[in-house]
Parts: structure tokens; C-alpha cells; sequence
């Protein structure tokens, strides 16, 4: 009987709408919290930060900011990089034209320079959806590659457009460690993430899910679908571009527009498909999947072709890293299309039902009349 959603009764409003109403939820959270912002920190090594956990960590927040717009709205974008340029670069122009501006509200200004460039380039979707919509969203990358390449005042006056920061500080702590780093890229994912999962339960979340659903339903009983498809874009394209800033500030330091390559939208758009389209947590099962496999594929597979008496060059192990990366990507869309996500609702569901048969088998055995 450890998890069971019956019998948790609630007697006020206040707690019927928690993010969490089941008590079980709220204790795996806490726990998955207190075991990234305390053990975490105590075991992980520079390298396991800078390869695996800063990296997860801040893709996890872009794929968020994905979901948001392609999964909750149902409108395909291929345009991610692009933002996540926007929000790097109006970030670097902010922090560097104004001295003394600390490092969250430049995050933040960022966000905003991608939130106008996502609601330039939504623009096309009150005409156009599908594929076409992909088309539309996909010509934000070209014109970010352009703009930031040719436009020199937005990259300081570099002619290759390659910039870099340091000394970064937030509240006076420099964060010049691994570790200071990925405390705080943790803690404006789970910020971000509480208010994420916050604003899809509420009114504007629901209309955003009958968009999705059918748009033309959801104009006849009153929803607007241009302010719900242009706030979809708006929000996450400033979730976007607040990651393409932790990017660009903490993890690469010194970077080009060719950081954020048209690679970087398809790798987002297959996060939120193999975590779960329209779930907060299939956010960061899909970052973890595209994240940590490569790598992890890239140090075992020498291994075992050594185990097989065999040797494989880096160049044969590249090669099969990618086979079977995407192999495992179409296996996952065939079995599980809904996404590693429903893996755990539907897990949970089975634990419930078996625990329920349980109790009904004790019960007729100490209830034998």
C-alpha cells in the first residue's frame, strides 16, 4: 500500500488545486529534489559535471520551453536554436552595454528578446499549421544565423560573431566552479518547471490543450486561437531563450551562432517526442535520453567490442553511436508513442491495481463469512 491515490480526501479548495495533491508525489519530488541539491554535489566529479549534469540540466529547461508550444499547443517548431540564439546574444548585449547588471535579470531581459522573436515568427501560425508551420518556424534559424553573423553591433563588433563572458556572479557568489554552476542552473529549472506545470493547470493551459485538440471546436466556444497560439509562443520561446542563455553564459562560456545550429531544434523536438508530448516530466526524460545515451553508447561500446575480440575505430564507433541512437529512437515511437512519461503513469496505475487486488485478498481472508 505504498502508493494509492484512494482515501487522500481534500476539505478545501487550497488543497484540491496542489501541483501535487497526492501525498506519495509529493514525497518522490522531495526526495528526487533533496537527492540532486545535496548528494548530488557530494559525489558528482568536474568532468560528470560539465559532460553529463550541466548539460542535462539546462536541455532539460529548453525542452520544457518545447513542450510548452509543441506538445501542450500542438504547434510544431522547428525554430528552438533560434530562440536559444536570441535569448544567448540579447542576453550578451544586455550584460555587456550595461556594467554592473547582474547576471538573473540579464538572463531574464534575454528572455524577453526571445519572446518577441518567437511572437514575430508565431505569426504564421494563425494561417498555417503542420508541416507548413515547421516550414515557418524553420526560417527563424536561417534568419538568426544571418542576423547574428552580419549584424555586427549585436556581437560587440566580432566579424565572426564568436563572443565570450566570465566573472559571473549571482548575489555576490562567483560562479566559478563546477558545482556553484549547477546549483544554479538546478535551481531555475525547478522554478521554472513549478510555475511550468502551475500554468498548464489553469485557464490559459486549457486553452492551449483545445487548440491542440481542434482549434475550430475551441473557436466556437470562445477561445481565442490567435492569443492562445501567440501566448504559446510567447512563453516558450522565453523559457527557449533563458536556456540558450545558461548555454552560451555557463556551459560553452566563449561561443559562435553556429552554437546554435538548426541540430540543436531536432535534438529539442525529439526530447519532448521520446519523453512525452503535453508532460512536464517527459521534459526531462527526453533530455536525459538524448543527453546521456550518446555518451554513455560513445565509452561502452570500445568496451564491448573488446569484449568480442574485436577493436573499433573512433571513427566506427561515431558511426554506431548514431545507428544506434536512432535506433533506439524509433524502437521507443513504436512501442511507447506517448512517450517515456506514460511509462511511469501506466507503471504507477499497475502498482494501484495490484495493490488494490491485495487488499481484496486479505480482506476475504480475514473475512471469511
Amino acid at each position: 500500500m505504498f502508493y494509492r491515490e484512494n482515501g487522500q480526501f481534500k476539505t478545501t479548495y487550497r488543497a484540491d488545486q496542489q501541483i501535487f495533491p497526492i501525498t506519495q508525489d509529493r514525497v518522490a519530488i522531495g526526495l528526487v529534489l533533496a537527492f540532486a541539491f545535496l548528494v548530488v554535489p557530494m559525489l558528482a566529479s568536474d568532468y560528470f559535471y560539465s559532460s553529463i549534469l550541466i548539460p542535462l540540466v539546462i536541455m532539460s529547461l529548453a525542452a520544457l520551453g518545447v513542450n510548452i508550444l509543441v506538445g501542450y499547443c500542438g504547434q510544431i517548431s522547428l525554430g528552438s536554436g533560434a530562440f536559444m540564439a536570441v535569448g544567448a546574444y540579447g542576453a550578451y548585449n544586455f550584460f555587456v552595454r550595461m556594467p554592473g547588471l547582474p547576471l538573473i535579470p540579464a538572463l531574464i531581459l534575454g528572455g524577453f528578446c526571445a519572446m518577441a522573436f518567437g511572437i514575430l515568427f508565431g505569426l504564421p501560425s494563425l494561417r498555417v499549421k503542420g508541416l507548413y508551420l515547421a516550414v515557418a518556424t524553420l526560417a527563424a534559424q536561417f534568419f538568426s544565423d544571418w542576423m547574428f553573423l552580419r549584424i555586427r553591433w549585436l556581437t560587440n563588433n566580432s566579424d565572426s560573431g564568436s563572443v565570450s563572458v566570465n566573472h559571473l556572479q549571482v548575489f555576490g557568489i562567483p560562479l566559478d566552479s563546477a558545482t556553484s554552476k549547477y546549483i544554479f542552473c538546478l535551481t531555475l529549472l525547478v522554478i521554472v518547471a513549478l510555475l511550468a506545470k502551475n500554468l498548464v493547470r489553469g485557464a490559459i493551459g486549457r486553452e492551449w490543450m483545445a487548440i491542440r485538440d481542434m482549434d475550430v471546436a475551441a473557436a466556437v466556444i470562445g477561445i481565442r486561437p490567435m492569443y492562445a497560439k501567440l501566448s504559446a509562443f510567447a512563453v516558450s520561446s522565453f523559457i527557449i531563450g533563458m536556456a540558450g542563455a545558461l548555454w552560451a553564459f555557463i556551459h560553452l562560456s566563449s561561443w559562435e551562432p553556429a552554437a546554435f545550429s538548426v541540430e540543436i531544434s531536432f535534438r529539442l523536438l525529439f526530447m519532448v517526442i521520446i519523453g512525452g508530448l503535453g508532460s512536464i516530466m517527459g521534459a526531462f526524460f527526453g533530455a536525459a535520453f538524448i543527453v546521456v545515451l550518446p555518451i554513455a553508447l560513445n565509452r561502452f561500446l570500445p568496451a564491448f567490442a573488446d569484449l568480442l575480440g574485436f577493436t573499433i575505430s573512433t571513427a566506427g564507433v561515431s558511426h554506431a553511436e548514431l545507428m544506434i541512437f536512432g535506433g533506439l529512437i524509433v524502437w521507443f515511437l513504436i512501442v511507447e508513442p506517448h512517450g517515456l512519461a506514460s511509462c511511469g503513469r501506466l507503471a504507477s496505475k499497475k502498482c494501484v491495481c495490484g495493490l488494490s487486488h491485495i487488499d481484496l485478498a486479505l480482506f476475504v481472508c480475514t473475512n471469511p463469512g
